[in-house]
């Protein structure tokens, strides 16, 4: 069975508008202008900011207008009530299955957060595993991570495509590997002369859809 590895933020769904419609209601609900979201999305930089620096950013400037706890619940959900699954993203994951492919969820970041958008979007009803790096101690593009992604399933790693929009974390993960690698573009050019992906795709459909008309 060929393996299917993805990525789950700003990959599967898009992270960052979900994340920048939470902070849209976290500053109208403590009296703060719209002027601030910039700021809070900058400060965020996707997720990769550690958590800690985010809230500690955040309690400096806000901290006599928000409590801590609303704070941590903004970081603590991360927008998880507020990502979606595209129609063309699900019906690629569908086919997917339906020819025979194994697709796992590979993702950096906290587990109840990150199996809150897995199962808030439906996506746990159409893949065949995740792993998430604080539950398995690994955070890519260390290669354990991917090793527990084809264990879920029971499938060697070799011969598995790696789909992520991640430079760093996906495709030199795949790279460290020796594994094929589709990059989701999102309009962006490559950044790195180290390292290639073997494909580029403008979404994870068309990434997928790569992937299985190249399974060998």
């Amino acid at each position: 069975m060929p393996l299917l590895l993805l990525d789950l933020d700003n990959t599967l769904v898009d992270r960052d508008a979900a994340f920048r419609t939470a902070v849209v209601d976290f500053l109208a609900g403590h009296g703060l202008p719209d002027s601030e979201v910039t700021w809070v999305t900058t400060l965020d930089a996707g997720g990769y900011n550690a958590r800690h620096e985010v809230a500690a950013a955040l309690t400096g400037r806000y901290g006599g207008v928000v409590p801590t706890t609303a704070i941590r619940a903004l970081l603590d959900n991360g927008g998880a009530d507020h990502v979606a699954l595209t129609l063309s993203s699900r019906e690629a994951l569908s086919k997917a299955r339906a020819d025979g492919w194994a697709c796992v969820i590979v993702t950096n970041g906290r587990t109840v957060q990150q199996e809150a958008k897995i199962r808030n979007t439906g996506l746990d009803r159409l893949v065949q595993g995740w792993v998430i790096s604080e539950a398995v101690g690994h955070k890519k593009p260390e290669p354990e991570i991917f090793r527990a992604a084809a264990a879920t399933v029971g499938i060697p790693l070799p011969g598995a495509w790696i789909i992520g929009d991640s430079p760093h974390a996906d495709i030199a993960g795949a790279d460290r590997l020796g594994l094929r690698s589709v990059w989701v573009a999102n309009g962006r050019p490559w950044p790195q002369d180290s390292y290639r992906p073997t494909h580029v795709a403008n979404g994870v459909a068309s990434a997928i859809d790569h992937a299985m008309r190249n399974p060998g």
